[in-house]
């Protein structure tokens, strides 16, 4: 092929130029593209990196030129008020969580059966120790009393004792049937002496002889027999006696009785119910004092004992309620490694129910020192509890861990020491920000002022 040139003709070097470009393909017209789009991001990358460290390094201004822009601007020194931490003695507690549950609780129920006849109380029915609670028909039971009397009556008349009395002592040889049997065998005895006697004599034949030995045999085994006879009258006797007391019991069951002070939880019978043994009537709790059931995390559990005072609150109560350590498991749980610990508090008024959800402090130490600031110092933000302390002239803020509360302090675990100036109601106070202090406390609430005394040489109008 020819160059294109000035003595070429120009339809031919059309024609030879766009030769080329007419037999490419798609695909080879795509990677043109693509190489084209390549190089002039090589030159672009190179430009942008330029301008990103010129703005990032911007020249410095000269010499007592003005700083631009409020990122330069120094911040305004404020007058704040400021306080020292101080080493106060602060009570030391454990807080937990538990639930209060009756001292005593009791489901009544019936000890013979029978129709019930009464019922006295219903839900939330206020009961004193030995009040009647309900009662069991007592007619049969009454019958029954008596019949087990009139067989004692019967068991002391064969022993020759009063029909009616509480006195049961017998003596064997001073009964009728006893004098009887003892009457025949000296009888006998006698009888035989005298045989003995005159068949010794050859006046009496040894016939008479055997037959009164006889006869005094017959009389001592009766004498024997009738002193047996004594003895089983007196067991008898003291079976009828029992028999009696049973009777007695039965005919007192059939009253239920409130074995304690309490209230009424649930009413479970009606009047009219035929009921057997041991069919529950009513739930009785005894509310004061209640039992305040609580876990104490292992690592706290080394300072409690019986004896230390508790505080709760329970839910919808503004009340702070108080009571005692009374007693301690012996071991820890192993699967929360949790003591349970178990308070009695008083509740004569009755503003506390068994089952409530409560919150309580254990209070290990009446007065411990710890370090604290006051209440004002604190600022919480976000969850976050923070204070600024004063160092340098400027206000550092110092991020804490709370502790007790008491008085109007605050316990600060760490990160402060008693002495340390820490900045009061701080507000807006940025860290860094200049500070002017004044030591000077909070000015106590405003009262009504008191008129000054006159000074000398003048009168009052």
């Amino acid at each position: 092929m020819q160059p294109c040139g000035s003595w070429a003709s120009p339809s031919r070097c059309g024609r030879d130029a766009r030769a080329p470009a007419e037999s490419v393909g798609p695909l080879h017209q795509t990677t043109l593209h693509f190489r084209a789009l390549v190089t002039r991001s090589s030159l672009l990358i190179p430009l942008l990196a330029a301008l990103l460290l010129a703005g990032c390094n911007p020249p410095e201004s000269p010499k007592g030129g003005k700083k631009d822009g409020k990122a330069a601007a120094a911040l305004p020194s404020r007058a704040v008020q400021a306080a020292p931490a101080e080493s106060r003695p602060m009570e030391r507690a454990v807080s937990v969580i538990g639930a209060l549950a009756a001292i005593d609780q009791a489901t009544l129920s019936v000890k013979v059966t029978g129709r019930l006849q009464s019922l006295s109380v219903d839900l939330g029915t206020r009961v004193r120790k030995g009040e009647l609670v309900a009662q069991i028909e007592s007619v049969d039971y009454e019958l029954k009393l008596r019949s087990a009397e009139a067989l004692l009556a019967q068991a002391r008349a064969r022993l020759g004792l009063p029909l009616v009395g509480s006195d049961d002592t017998v003596k064997a040889e001073e009964t009728s049937t006893v004098r009887q049997a003892r009457a025949s065998l000296l009888e006998s005895q006698k009888q035989r002496d005298r045989i003995k006697a005159l068949a010794q004599r050859g006046i009496s034949p040894q016939s008479e002889l055997e037959v009164a030995e006889a006869n005094y045999e017959i009389a001592f085994n009766r004498h024997l027999e009738a002193l047996e006879d004594i003895r089983q009258r007196q067991g008898v006797l003291q079976q009828r006696r029992v028999d009696v007391e049973i009777a007695r019991q039965q005919l007192a069951d059939t009253k239920i009785i409130a074995p304690f002070d309490g209230i009424v939880q649930e009413r479970r019978a009606s009047p009219g119910e035929f009921l057997n043994t041991a069919a529950p009537i009513v739930t009785l709790v005894k509310v004061d004092p209640l039992r305040l059931r609580v876990e104490v995390p292992e690592r706290n559990a080394t300072g409690v004992r019986p004896g230390l005072k508790v505080r709760l609150t329970v839910e919808g109560d503004t009340n702070h309620y108080t009571g005692t350590i009374a007693r301690l498991s012996p071991a820890i749980t192993e699967l929360n490694r949790m003591l349970i610990v178990e308070a009695d508090i008083a509740n004569q008024a009755g503003a506390l129910r068994p089952g409530t959800f409560a919150r309580a402090d254990i209070v290990l130490a009446a007065a411990e020192p710890a370090t604290a600031v006051p209440k004002a110092a604190l600022v919480t933000f976000a969850g976050m509890e923070k204070i600024f302390l004063v160092k340098d002239g400027n206000a550092a803020e110092k991020n804490i861990a709370v502790g007790r509360r008491a008085d109007g302090f605050i316990e600060v675990l760490g990160g402060v020491k008693p002495g340390d100036l820490v900045v009061l109601n701080p507000g807006a106070l940025q860290n860094g920000q200049p500070v002017t202090v004044n030591t000077s406390r909070p000015p106590p609430a405003k009262k009504a002022p008191v008129p000054a005394a006159p000074k000398a040489g003048k009168k009052t109008s």
